[in-house]
């Protein structure tokens, strides 16, 4: 998430300045510019990103609340009762983690673990 967090503050960082004048205005800039304009996320957000086919504005509020159960998350730092599994960058790992949990703390063997 903090990847993501530092390549679209970067990007747009430099997309302001561009369009100031402060900084020549190159390919990748013309290229985000021209996604922000046609509501589509930007190349070069896309790789460091989570997977999705939805629009900007769709893919921005969903990373604002995958952003707030994260910030909740750590605030509590506890286990949620609920989590929106879909919301993680790589949920398969959070799967993974209560299995080894649920193993250690009942004494079963991992390999037998299943969801």
């Amino acid at each position: 998430m903090n990847v993501l967090m530092k390549e679209i503050k970067t990007s747009l960082m430099e997309l302001d300045a561009g369009l100031k004048g402060q900084l020549n205005v190159t390919d990748a800039m013309e290229m985000t510019s021209f996604s922000l304009n046609f509501n589509l996320v930007p190349d070069s957000w896309v790789p460091v990103a989570y997977f999705s086919k939805k629009s900007l504005i769709e893919w921005f509020t969903d990373l604002l609340m995958r952003i707030t159960q994260l910030q909740v998350w750590c605030e509590e730092l506890i286990t949620p009762v609920v989590v929106w599994i879909s919301g993680l960058f790589n949920p398969m790992s959070y799967l993974t983690a209560i299995k080894q949990v649920t193993a250690r703390f009942s004494a079963l063997p991992l390999d037998e673990m299943e969801l």
